[in-house]
């Protein structure tokens, strides 16, 4: 890919409509993050706006990298569909094929995928039995650790296997185990070597706490949508699959064209992918392999959203129009949703639940 050249961009040419929802955006709703728009293979607007670091006074810049959060899944989705094509795994296999003394029967990876497994959330059962047992919180734990945790005591399940749809992030660190187990490397090496090198993702890493003590990255994630509550990386910044990723705005953008020009997977894998595998939410929105879903007549916007720990974004892309967004926040709060000016003025149909009907969408992640 001639990444040089999908990123190039002169801010004298930025798309002044676009440039003045996101000030606005910035100065009423307190945005503070970074912003790409692209359309038709052009980046049309992008900015660097706030702080990395508030304590530090430390800026942002455009390559800055943010902890993704769920838009991981997105990836991890990715790298489960290239081991389907390459005939190392099925869609159908139960998760015990691949760890024999997990604790429930009857989940496959396509329930996993579609978030339909009915587990309970690891994140919270690990809080609970870390704090119970007063064990160590700064080394963080890796996906193999986390699944023999499961193994051992055995959670409780929220439901029963693909009874309804139930957004989780046990679902993806899940994901993210099999593809340690079936590949033999590390989720890391693999995305490096499958995903983001071939996409021209050189800004772009999964960091654990596991493996490093401490994040190499300037970016601070604010909670509460204050400046004073920066978080800190813990124990549960170790399993990756459902988070992990850090990267920027423009690489998202690559990784987006790679997508469209088939070089990760075939198309008819990518349209499997975007197929809402749930029922419809208020008519259009759904969830499929590791993409949420918007479709309106003759439109579709694939799309995922992040929240974890002081960081907040949403990645969006229509694929009817081939216009990309990408907005990632390190400063936890209301404002991505308030983005109807910027829908409009990119020329996206507005990707929000209260849009149509209902009391709006407060996020999973």
């Amino acid at each position: 890919m001639d990444t040089t050249t999908l990123l190039a961009y002169n801010a004298k040419n930025a798309d002044k409509k676009i440039d003045a929802v996101m000030q606005q955006l910035h100065r009423t709703r307190a945005f503070n993050g970074n912003v790409l728009v692209a359309k038709h293979g052009k980046i049309i607007y992008e900015n660097a706006i706030g702080w990395a670091d508030y304590l530090h006074r430390k800026e942002l810049n455009i390559n800055s990298q943010f902890e993704l959060a769920s838009v991981t899944k997105t990836f991890t989705s990715t790298a489960i569909l290239m081991l389907m094509e390459q005939g190392k795994l099925s869609l159908n296999d139960d998760v015990k094929k691949y760890f024999p003394d997990f604790p429930y029967d009857g989940i496959t990876i396509r329930l996993l995928l579609t978030h339909r497994s009915g587990m309970m959330n690891y994140v919270y059962f690990t809080d609970d039995l870390y704090r119970a047992e007063h064990r160590d919180q700064r080394k963080g734990l890796t996906n193999a650790q986390e699944m023999a945790l499961i193994a051992q005591y055995k959670p409780r399940p929220f439901n029963k296997p693909d009874k309804r749809f139930l957004y989780n992030n046990s679902n993806f660190m899940v994901l993210g185990s099999i593809i340690e187990k079936v590949t033999g490397q590390s989720y890391a090496d693999f995305v490096k070597t499958h995903i983001f090198i071939p996409s021209g993702m050189a800004h772009t890493a999964v960091y654990s706490k596991a493996v490093y003590e401490k994040i190499p990255v300037d970016v601070v994630g604010h909670d509460r949508g204050q400046w004073r509550y920066s978080v800190a990386q813990n124990f549960l910044d170790g399993p990756v699959g459902d988070k992990g990723i850090y990267s920027t705005v423009g690489d998202l953008y690559l990784y987006d064209r790679a997508l469209r020009q088939g070089r990760l997977l075939k198309q008819a894998t990518m349209d499997s992918a975007y197929v809402p595998r749930n029922p419809m939410l208020h008519g259009h929105f759904s969830y499929g392999y590791g993409w949420r879903i918007f479709e309106a007549p003759g439109k579709q916007v694939i799309y995922h959203t992040g929240w974890w720990h002081g960081f907040r974004h949403i990645y969006l892309r229509d694929i009817k129009d081939d216009i990309t967004i990408v907005l990632l926040s390190n400063l936890s709060n209301g404002s991505l949703l308030k983005l109807d000016d910027l829908f409009n003025a990119a020329g996206m149909p507005i990707v929000r639940k209260s849009a149509y009907k209902g009391n709006g969408d407060t996020s999973d992640d």
